[in-house]
């Protein structure tokens, strides 16, 4: 896991910690309309009962994302019945990196048994509008009568390597705080990743 990690800092991107363009804590998102592997469409509309969002970026190749599916998988499994399900979204650029094609995105939805969306960003036009940076990086929405609001941007955890005694579970501790009628006592942390891949031109 640490080799994975550690190949993973290499691909971090250089961009200042601070989001500077994007959306922000407090911030009303737009919807958005992105396939799905299922090569359906989804938007955050469809989710009628929801209470909010776990709207992760995250990508199929990242050492990084990797060592997260199954924790995004136990947040999904956790809160969506909650009212907070998790939309994940690949950002990434497949001409980039053709591990990132939608053809791998299916195949990895079905090997690890995906019970979320997994959508493609190929434009990147959600991920610039959200402001994402790396994958992952996780943006918790709540749903307000002005629309879908930002509470808390960031990473998942401070536990990237698995193996933080000190553990701090930063988006389980947010929706728990929503749902109990509390703004998040931690509304924004540092997302550790890879950076996103670009299309270019």
């Amino acid at each position: 896991m640490k080799n994975l990690f550690l190949i993973g800092l290499l691909l971090v991107s250089s961009v200042a910690f601070a989001q500077t363009n994007g959306y922000k804590v407090g911030d009303v998102v737009k919807d958005f309309s992105l396939k799905n592997v299922n090569n359906k469409t989804v938007s955050l509309a469809d989710y009628q009962n929801a209470k909010g969002y776990i709207v992760v970026f995250t990508c199929n190749t990242c050492p990084v994302a990797k060592a997260y599916q199954e924790r995004v998988s136990t947040l999904n499994n956790t809160f969506a019945a909650k009212g907070y399900p998790v939309i994940a979204i690949n950002p990434n650029d497949a001409g980039a990196v053709p591990g990132e094609s939608f053809e791998k995105m299916q195949v990895l939805a079905k090997e690890k048994n995906f019970s979320f969306p997994y959508l493609l960003d190929p434009e990147h036009v959600v991920t610039k509008q959200f402001g994402a940076l790396k994958t992952p990086h996780v943006f918790v929405l709540s749903k307000t009568g002005n629309g879908n609001v930002v509470e808390y941007i960031g990473a998942i955890d401070n536990d990237a390597e698995g193996d933080n005694p000190d553990k701090v579970n930063y988006v389980e501790n947010a929706i728990k705080e929503l749902s109990a009628g509390r703004k998040p006592t931690v509304s924004f942390t540092k997302a550790v990743g890879c950076s996103i891949k670009w299309k270019k031109g």
